[in-house]
Order: structure tokens, then sequence, then C-alpha cells
């Protein structure tokens, strides 16, 4: 198809695609990926590494990721953090920058509280302060979406996106080998083992700055037109109905909505499965903490990073359906790395060829998943929640349906585990080809919508 006049002169050159990474908005947005990114792993990974050095047994390990849930029913609250103010702050700084503030502060106090934690005493402990994480994360991530949606034009979204996803990812390997290493520092150190945990989630706490100095340095966007001849406290109820009816209903009438939602609950599902016990995995066959940080989170960053450039290449040159296939036979095929390293044993090398098959399918399918739930967003005034409950639902495969894994790992042996986390796919996979033969990815293929995914 020939270029019009129009979208010539908006085709940016080579310095243009680079200098938008430097605006000031995008920038903004880079810095709350770090900090949307910093607590997942301290409720997660990094948690599972400090159970299974304390003795905590794998079934239960596995049942943490149950901790998680908020990001599966964050959906829930969304309307309330779309519509209304936070009292003071929002009056100071703006409704988005008000929340970004008070859920990040919260965060601060939560991961200090999780870090006061000892799983040796008590376990209900260890859980309410992971869910307190959890919780002030998710809201956090709500707020985030929102702000990133409303702040950047249409042809910064991209970048936003590709900056914030590479941040979100540096703020996990804070909260995951940083937290490590200092851990296992503080040990070398002689400082008792009961408070090494503690500091090191103080020191994770502490980086919640980085969000803070962000929020507080970034313009509050614009706030939508109050209905006329309303009063600003039914304007507020009146717009937390109109989110909520709005962005669900227009969500549950579409066509196809019942195995649509199913998709986005399954098609991540085979990497979480596996990925919720992968810390545990490689501790217990005999790797220290130290070559797990190294590895796992060093390296599996660097193989991360460039599977997300990867994954943008192919939503570039190829159809969403068949972007969504190639993402979902990866992701099928490297959980079988696992069972490979689970038969070596302990071996660096081995182990650095399964993070870096791992990390980079994963990155490729979740960039490739992301452009899918992107698309799938209707309208601009529901963006925020819709996009929020298509996340939610997608966090059901890591938390949810992924917390019997330990008993399976338990009664299987690792090797069969991780087969039974690739044949896992299957159902995600025969819901794609469901959908592509009633023409649910004909609309979706088309160019629309307010948010552009481009690594």
């Amino acid at each position: 198809m020939a270029a019009t006049p129009e979208s010539a002169a908006q085709k940016p050159g080579t310095f243009d695609a680079v200098a938008v990474y430097f605006k000031p908005r995008v920038l903004i947005v880079l810095l709350l990926g770090f900090s949307s990114g910093l607590p997942l792993a301290l409720s997660g990974s990094t948690l599972s590494v400090w159970l299974t050095e304390r003795g905590v047994d794998l079934g239960t390990i596995g049942l943490f990721s149950l901790v998680g849930l908020p990001y599966t029913f964050k959906f829930a609250w969304a309307p309330i953090v779309d519509a209304l103010d936070v009292p003071v702050l929002s009056r100071l700084l703006g409704r988005r920058r008000g929340w970004l503030i008070l859920t990040q502060l919260l965060l601060i106090a939560a991961i200090v509280v999780l870090g006061l934690t000892n799983p040796l005493k008590s376990l209900p402990l260890v859980v309410f302060g992971a869910v307190l994480v959890a919780a002030a994360s998710a809201t956090q991530d709500i707020v985030v979406d929102a702000f990133r949606v409303e702040s950047l034009p249409v042809s910064e979204q991209g970048a936003g996106m590709a900056g914030y996803v590479a941040a979100y990812r540096i703020g996990m390997l804070a909260s995951g080998a940083g937290v490590l290493v200092l851990v296992a520092w503080f040990e070398h150190l002689g400082i008792a083992r009961d408070s090494v945990w503690l500091w090191g989630y103080v020191a994770a706490a502490a980086c919640m700055a980085v969000g803070m100095i962000a929020t507080l340095l970034a313009t509050e966007p614009d706030a939508p037109k109050p209905a006329s001849g309303t009063g600003e406290r039914h304007n507020a109820v009146r717009r937390l109905y109109d989110t909520a009816i709005g962005a669900f209903g227009d969500m549950l009438t579409r066509n196809s909505a019942i195995a649509i939602l199913l998709f986005v609950v399954l098609y991540k599902f085979c990497d979480a499965f596996a990925g919720a016990l992968t810390a545990a995995f490689v501790i217990n066959i005999g790797f220290d903490k130290a070559t797990y940080a190294a590895v796992v989170k060093g390296v599996g960053l660097a193989a991360a990073l460039i599977g997300g450039f990867a994954g943008g290449a192919v939503v570039r040159a190829l159809p969403l359906s068949t972007s969504l296939w190639i993402g979902g036979i990866l992701q099928m095929a490297s959980n079988l790395t696992f069972s490979w390293l689970a038969v070596v044993g302990v071996s660096v090398p081995a182990l650095t060829a399964t993070i870096i098959v791992e990390n980079f399918t994963g990155a490729i399918g979740t960039v490739i998943f992301v452009a899918y739930i992107s698309a799938l967003c209707g309208d601009r005034a529901h963006t925020a929640t819709q996009y929020a409950l298509l996340t939610a639902l997608a966090a059901v495969g890591r938390t949810t349906l992924a917390s019997g894994g330990g008993f399976i790992a338990e009664s299987t042996g690792w090797v069969t585990f991780f087969v039974i986390t690739a044949v896992a796919a299957i159902p995600s996979l025969v819901l794609l080809w469901w959908l592509q033969l009633r023409g649910h990815f004909a609309r979706l293929e088309k160019p629309k919508g307010p948010i552009a995914v481009d690594d």
C-alpha cells in the first residue's frame, strides 16, 4: 500500500527514533517501570529463595504463589483508582500523581513489614507481609498504566512501553539478584542470619525512592472534563459507575468473549507454571545463591532484553495471530530445557544455556502477548480499567493455577514436572486455533487503538 503524504511526513527518521527515548515524558515512564518491577520478586522468587534456605517444604513454597492474588483481582478496584481522588495528595499533585505517591509509600511500608517477618517462627505473618506487598504493587501498576496512556501521545506510546518493560526487568533484577547478592554479602560480613534478609528488604524498600522522584518530577496528565451541570461529588460517583460498567460491559459483550478471556488466562500459563518454582528448583538441585543471582538474574536479564526486542520485531513483521503461535510454541519448548538441566545436574554452563533459552523465548512471548492485550483494549476512556482486567486475568496463571506446582514436583520429580509444564501450553494453542477460525484476529490486526506496542 502506498504511503500517503501525511504518513510519509510522520515517519520518523533514525535520529527521531532514538531521541524519543530521551523526552521527559518517556523518561518518567521508564523510571516508573523500575518502580513497578521492583516489588514483584520480593513476594515471588526472592521470597522463594528465602523460604527454601530456611527449610520450608516445596509444597508450601508452591502455595506461596497465591500471595500474588491481588494481581489477579486488581481489576475490581481499578475503576476506583481511575475515578476518585486521594485526599490531600491529589489536591497537591493531581489525581494520578496523588495515587502514585500513596501506593509508593504503602509499598515502602509493606516491604519493610515483610522483611521483619521470620519464616521459622510464623509463616502466616510472612503470608500477610507478602500479600501487603502484592496488593500495593498491583495498585501501583493500575496507576502507572493509566498514567502512561494519558501522558504519552500515540507517537510516543511505543517508546514508552519499550522503556517501561526494560526498566521493569531492571527493577526485578534489583529486587531479585540485587537483594540476594546483598544478603550473601551481609552473611559474609558476619551479620546475624536472622537479620540479613531484613536488611536486604530494607534496601529494596529504599529503591522505591526512584519511583517517588519520578512521580514528583512528572507533569500531571490532563484530567477528563467534568460533565456539565454536575457537582464534583456526583461527578466522581458517576465516573466510577460509567468506568466500571463501560469497561467491563464492552469486554464481556464481544463475540467469543469467554474464549478470549480464557485465552488471556492460559497463554502465559506454561511459562508461569514453570517460573513459580524456578528459584526453588535451582537451589534445590545444588546451586548456591551467588550462582543463582549471577546466572538466573544477570545473564537472564540480558537474554530477556534481547528477547523483548526480538518479540517486537516479530510483531512488526508478522500478523498478530502468527506472532502468538510463534510465542506460544517457543514458550512450550523452552520449558523442556529445565528437564534437561534436571538430568545434567549442577553444571553452570548447562544452567546458563537453560536460562538464556527460557528468558529469551519468554520475553518474546511476553511482548507478543502485551501487543495482543493492548489491541483488545477499546475506548480510550476505559483503557486503564480494561488493561487492568486483562493483566489481572493473565496473572491467574502465575498465582492460582500455578499454586499446586510444588506438590506436583514433589510427587513426580523435576524432570517430569517440567515436561508437564510444557504440556500445559496445549490448551492455549487450541484456543488460539479456535479464535483464528472464528475470525477474532481480523479486526485486531488492523491499525487501531490508543496503545502502540513497538519495541
